[in-house]
């Protein structure tokens, strides 16, 4: 059966080790559009931390979509139309803000369109994120974040080693409460219980009317595992956790050796 849609993760998949998308993989996913085939970025990121990668590909258009916060937002990229939204609630927020600080790290939480913090001295990590998504970042009071902002991500954030050891000490029922992703060294996310990569691809998918054996799911770390099991073909890059390429179906080169263009050239536009 062919492929008509295919997911890719960005960091670590798509991007190369200097941000940046290789041109034979540009070309290859252009190709495949104009083949009629749905490309998905699926990312951590929110929509507008992804315009630049969006507007290189090409997917930008009335008939594209993104998954967005690890699964926790699936939006139209052209109208910001929402497929599948799994926000988080006020008591979310104030729950995870007395762990936060109990913890003694770092917080922001974001919506569709803007990042806050409570942490009047806001994190390293917090201002970089914010420049990297291309998100405007907001100092407010935890009650005014409970009372006005409606999250769909919350962020822990510190030194590598801080986070890991505070990580290591949160109680286990955070684990079965929440979805809880060490994206990376100094950013553990938390999300809605039911986002999930997987979940938002199978959504989509099925708002596209594409059947399961027709999704193909590339990606290299242990937030893109819910997907590569989804998806009909899950493809684990070269540079991928052992934990994911055992996952999957297949493994491709590394994002460094234009892995992303070996699957579609295998499997999509063959």
């Amino acid at each position: 059966m062919s492929i008509k849609l295919v997911a890719i993760d960005l960091d670590g998949t798509l991007l190369n080790d200097h941000h940046e998308i290789n041109q034979p993989v540009v070309d290859c996913i252009k190709k495949a559009r104009r083949a009629g085939v749905y490309v998905v970025l699926s990312t951590g990121r929110p929509l507008s931390g992804t315009k630049s990668q969006l507007e290189v590909l090409g997917l930008d258009n009335e008939d594209d979509y993104i998954i967005t916060y690890n699964g926790a937002l699936v939006l139209n990229t052209k109208t910001w139309d929402v497929v599948a939204e799994r926000s988080l609630t006020r008591a979310d927020y104030l729950e995870i803000d007395y762990l936060a600080r109990s913890l003694n790290v770092h917080l922001h939480i974001a919506d569709k369109k803007a990042m806050y913090t409570a942490n009047r001295d806001i994190s390293q990590y917090t201002v970089l994120e914010s420049h990297l998504v291309n998100m405007p970042l907001h100092y407010r009071t935890p009650e005014e974040i409970a009372e006005n902002v409606l999250a769909v991500k919350m962020m822990m954030i510190d030194d590598p080693e801080i986070l890991s050891g505070a990580f290591k000490k949160i109680p286990a029922e955070y684990f079965e409460k929440y979805t809880i992703v060490r994206s990376t060294p100094y950013f553990l996310e938390v999300l809605n219980s039911n986002a999930s990569k997987g979940l938002a691809l199978k959504e989509l998918s099925e708002h596209l009317g594409v059947k399961k054996a027709e999704v193909m799911a590339i990606g290299d770390a242990e937030n893109d595992l819910s997907m590569i099991e989804f998806a009909g073909t899950g493809i684990a890059m070269g540079n991928a956790s052992e934990t994911v390429k055992a996952a999957a179906d297949y493994t491709v080169a590394t994002n460094l050796e234009d892995g992303v263009k070996e699957a579609f050239e295998r499997w999509v536009l063959k």
